[in-house]
């Protein structure tokens, strides 16, 4: 680990500089060789530069094409737009991809491991919306066009065929609407079908699920299912429903993978209720730090976290408040070090 890699770090807003504080400190236990430049947004960047999303954080991206992040706040009713829907933007972040393991075994789901490929610019989230007035009404008639195209389509459906693969997974489930939206799922099916028969036939099996019957058979029979691919919508829903078998959102990290950049967060928003207070749970951001080091061939590492992870909370028994357990936030990160350095 003698080369040192740039990254940018935003600590983000509310329990933000708590979970990566917790983050920062499993980093340097593992003796991993990230350089920081650490940026603000959300509300922390409206406070320094007058903007959610400053200059500055953008052309540090652009100069480390990596990086780590908490959550961030977009003031509502402000007129600012999404911070993390300018980033996905900005640098082109096609594929957002969520992983849901269980962690601490004995919940109503056991054994969970699932993979969600979510495409994550176009779709009906390309907002491209208005209204139309009638009898006076000004927003008599609300009207939203989505928009996918075969190249987007086909760039995340590859991605999500290739990293399935690449992790081992048997089968992927190409989730879509397209007996409705014949035309705006219907594509998306469409290049699955093509794509799967020209370059990943008998390297990993695909299935078809209509997205109502997905959420039922998740629900009802989860282990039926390897990893999942679908349209932006979908995806936003799946990924959230799919935390919720292993704990929630606490437990679920995210990666934005793009042609210009890759940035790592915890999926879990700002949560000002318990900011300052000491107690956040910051696995979250700690297994999206993981993927991070996966994404920078850093492998070993990442197996060191996720396992210190798991034997803080299964031997142990080192959990926060909520996951049943007595320990606020500097007790579990001081458990998981010396896990790592231990182990």
């Amino acid at each position: 680990m003698s080369s040192r890699i740039a990254a940018t770090l935003i600590p983000g807003d509310g329990i933000g500089p708590e979970i990566v504080e917790a983050t920062l400190a499993a980093l340097d236990a593992l003796g991993v060789p990230f350089d920081w430049d650490i940026q603000q947004a959300g509300l922390a960047g409206i406070k320094s530069a007058g903007d959610p999303l400053p200059d500055a954080v953008l052309d540090s991206i652009r100069r480390t094409r990596l990086a780590l992040k908490g959550p961030l706040e977009t003031p509502s009713g402000s007129g600012y737009r999404s911070s993390n829907v300018r980033l996905r933007e900005a640098f082109k972040l096609y594929a957002n991809v969520r992983p849901a393991r269980t962690l601490i075994p004995g919940g109503r789901y056991d054994n969970i491991d699932l993979m969600v490929y979510r495409e994550n610019l176009e779709g009906l989230y390309m907002g491209y919306e208005h209204y139309i007035a009638m009898d006076g009404d000004p927003e008599a008639v609300a009207i939203a066009t989505g928009v996918n195209t075969r190249q987007g389509s086909h760039r995340l459906l590859e991605y999500a065929f290739e990293h399935a693969i690449a992790l081992g997974r048997r089968k992927i489930a190409v989730v879509h609407k397209a007996n409705i939206m014949k035309a705006l799922t219907g594509i998306f099916l469409d290049e699955a079908r093509k794509l799967h028969k020209q370059k990943y036939q008998g390297r990993i099996e695909m299935q078809e699920v209509i997205i109502d019957a997905c959420a039922m058979k998740l629900v009802l029979n989860p282990w039926q299912f390897d990893a999942l691919v679908t349209t932006n919508l979908f995806g936003d829903i799946l990924s959230d429903l799919v935390a919720g078998l292993v704990g929630g959102l606490g437990m679920a990290p995210g990666a934005n993978i793009g042609a210009d950049a890759a940035i790592f967060e915890a999926v879990h928003g700002s949560a000002p209720d318990i900011a300052g207070k000491g107690i956040a749970n910051p696995v979250a951001l700690m297994l999206a730090a993981a993927m991070m080091l996966d994404h920078v061939k850093l492998g070993e590492a990442a197996a060191r976290l996720r396992r210190a992870i798991n034997d803080t909370f299964n031997v142990d028994k080192v959990r926060t408040g909520d996951l049943g357990g007595m320990a606020d936030t500097k007790a579990f990160t001081q458990a998981l070090v010396a896990r790592i350095r231990n182990g």
